[in-house]
């Protein structure tokens, strides 16, 4: 098959990531691959020059871009137009809210013969204003129109669109994130990272790994982190990620008093995420919005337990009291509750962690996420 795929951007993130993985295990299938993207900025670093993918095409679009331009985004739909039917692909993949909707249009209009999309997370959601939302959901209605099927990362993004009336049950196919589990199940707890940053040996770490950002829930943990430190003076908090929110939380963490117990080591390269997640003794994710939260998979993946609000995708592979705690979203008093307890009982994070691992370790490997795909593409293409 001869295959694009298509994404906003490729900052170091969980949609990118997926992305990649589709088309490196595409091109090993014996697949003709490109990616294409728009200009990659911002503190959230680029994917691809940290992740090399032999024999893989990749193609700049200088007019595709994250935020609404009308003028640009008019623009790319033209390029597109012009790209697809130049490049005569079999399979247009789209990934991202803004390229998923221009992708698709310019895909369709051109007759592409298979036209699919992944959803990663919806841009529209309960946080968002009313007025964007209507945009966002109109929008997406269009472009489920100018599709073959949708693809959802957790079955929650399903529910969410389906409630929203964007096109019918029979669209969608659930096809979880595939992520390279190898580096997670072959932790041995002998990470240098506590000792490069720091952290003391006997040290309770709990860690979160996020773009520092709105959304994604940095807040609650630190207004959290107080009456933690207060009842157990060893733990440590470990912020794995940067972003514009990062002088912000420096001063909250700060204001607290708890700046010797926080480390942020900042952005860093997806092959060193598994020396991190080794030196945690406890993962916590508390974004607001998400698909399926990789960083929840992969902790669970390295045997550490789970702290995650009761949203989107985190409650398909954390569950409470076997997996990990399930908080109500935005909660703070729940939050401490439940990293109190993991933080006071080595043998309840042992066994929360051991559940956890069993659960994803079959069920997010890349490879099956890339057969899943080639499944979806070929029946369509048969049709």
């Amino acid at each position: 098959m001869k295959i694009c795929h298509l994404i906003t951007r490729m900052i170091i993130g969980g949609a990118q990531e997926n992305t990649l993985y589709s088309c490196q295990g595409q091109i090993e299938n014996g697949h003709d691959v490109t990616l294409a993207t728009g200009p990659t900025t911002g503190p959230e670093g680029k994917l691809l020059d940290n992740q090399k993918v032999p024999g893989l095409k990749v193609d700049i679009l200088p007019n595709m871009v994250r935020e609404l331009n009308p003028v640009k985004d008019i623009k790319v739909y033209f390029d597109l137009k012009k790209y697809f039917k130049e490049n005569q692909f079999d399979v247009v993949h789209t990934h991202a809210s803004k390229a998923g909707i221009i992708g698709r249009a310019a895909a369709w209009a051109v007759g592409i013969p298979a036209v699919v999309h992944t959803v990663h997370g919806p841009a529209f959601h309960r946080y968002e204003k009313a007025w964007k939302n209507k945009v966002y959901i109109s929008a997406e209605k269009f472009a489920a129109k100018r599709c073959h099927k949708i693809l959802c990362v957790a079955d929650a993004m399903t529910k969410q669109f389906l409630d929203a009336g964007i096109s019918t049950a029979d669209m969608y196919r659930t096809v979880y994130s595939g992520m390279n589990l190898e580096d997670y199940l072959s932790l041995s707890g002998k990470s240098s990272v506590r000792q490069e940053l720091g952290i003391p040996k006997d040290a309770i770490v709990i860690g979160k790994i996020a773009r520092l950002f709105e959304l994604k829930g940095h807040e609650f943990l630190i207004k959290a982190a107080k009456k933690i430190v207060e009842q157990n003076p060893k733990v440590h908090f470990l912020f794995v990620g940067d972003g514009l929110l990062k002088d912000e939380l420096v001063k909250e963490i700060a204001e607290l008093g708890l700046s010797n117990h926080f480390h942020m080591p900042g952005l860093i390269p997806p092959y060193d995420v598994p020396k991190y997640v080794d030196a945690m003794d406890i993962v916590c994710h508390l974004s607001l919005r998400e698909g399926l939260p990789r960083a929840v998979v992969q902790g669970l993946a390295a045997e550490k337990p789970v702290v995650t609000y009761n949203l989107d995708g985190a409650p398909e592979v954390v569950f409470n009291e076997k997996t990990g705690f399930i908080c109500p979203p935005e909660t703070v008093t729940e939050v401490q509750d439940s990293l109190i307890k993991l933080v006071e009982s080595q043998e309840i994070r042992d066994k929360l962690g051991k559940n956890g691992r069993e659960l994803v370790k079959a069920k997010f490997a890349w490879q099956k996420m890339v057969d899943d795909l080639e499944d979806v593409y070929s029946k369509l293409l048969k049709q």
